[in-house]
């Protein structure tokens, strides 16, 4: 899958939340890359090809009034490409596969701790 197409599966994943989820959306971007840097590693307790995704920043649940007063780097959601690719077998894993990891790392950005995020997903 080219990097466009896959590109495009996270932007339809946003698109497709509810509404009050996307409008919490605020002040955060999301990166596709094929596996995490150094730096994203040091953030996570996975190696270079076992990690999907990664959310870095300041979750919404703990966001103060404070937030926003000064300008503030914006969160990162890192989708990596090489690593989702290695799992799935064909083009409908590799979808849900990305949505999947996509809408976990929103959990983390929405506050939520690993097994509530794993909970919510298994719900779904």
């Amino acid at each position: 899958m080219t990097i466009e197409e896959f590109e495009e599966i996270v932007k339809e994943t946003i698109e497709n939340l509810p509404e009050l989820i996307k409008q919490k959306l605020d002040n955060v971007v999301f990166i596709v890359q094929d596996y995490p840097d150094e730096d994203e590693l040091k953030k996570s307790k996975s190696n270079k090809y076992n990690l999907l995704g990664l959310y870095t920043g300041i979750p919404l649940s703990r966001r103060g009034t404070n937030y926003g007063m000064y300008p503030a780097m914006p969160d990162r959601i890192f989708i990596f490409k090489a690593n989702i690719e290695r799992l799935c077998k064909n083009e409908n894993e590799l979808k849900k596969k990305i949505r999947e990891v996509v809408l976990h790392e929103i959990g983390h950005y929405l506050g939520m701790s690993e097994e509530e995020v794993r909970r919510a997903l298994k719900e779904r």
